[in-house]
């Protein structure tokens, strides 16, 4: 797969290391877990479902033999914007993840309070990215099968 334009400019190509691709699955599936935790702040919750999403796109790009420039600005956009051209991920998806990235921006550098309709919705939009990940990625990857593991 190759990647054009301001993209391509962003990325860089690696050897996909499957190890930290299986690394990166489950740490998705811890977050996702403690994002589900009641008990703790909107933000924590928040920051542990952002988290997930984060890191599913990060394994997706590995897989493909991608990672972002962190050297340069916007890692996170661009991450988000790689999973319509590796998995798919439809065009509403896509402006939802961005503004929970922006959202996340909000909570962490200007100390924002996350509501609990917006904590919720970056929780379910973290576990169906989990699950179409697992659709869509090879499935050399046995650590993705399923959340309740």
């Amino acid at each position: 797969m190759a990647f054009d334009g301001q993209l391509a400019s962003r990325l860089e190509q690696v050897k996909p290391d499957p190890l930290l691709i299986e690394r990166l699955l489950e740490a998705s599936r811890r977050n996702i877990r403690d994002a589900e935790i009641t008990a703790v702040s909107n933000e924590n919750r928040f920051d542990a479902a952002y988290k997930a999403i984060m890191q599913l796109a990060k394994a997706v790009l590995l897989s493909k033999g991608y990672r972002t420039l962190t050297s340069k600005p916007g890692h996170h956009q661009t991450m988000i914007h790689c999973l319509s051209k590796i998995i798919g991920l439809h065009e509403d998806t896509l402006i939802i993840l961005d503004a929970l990235r922006k959202q996340r921006n909000a909570v962490d550098y200007s100390g924002d309070r996350v509501s609990d309709s917006v904590v919720n919705e970056c929780v379910g939009h973290a576990k169906s990215l989990f699950v179409e990940v697992g659709k869509r990625m090879d499935l050399e990857h046995p650590a993705h099968r399923s959340l309740d593991k």
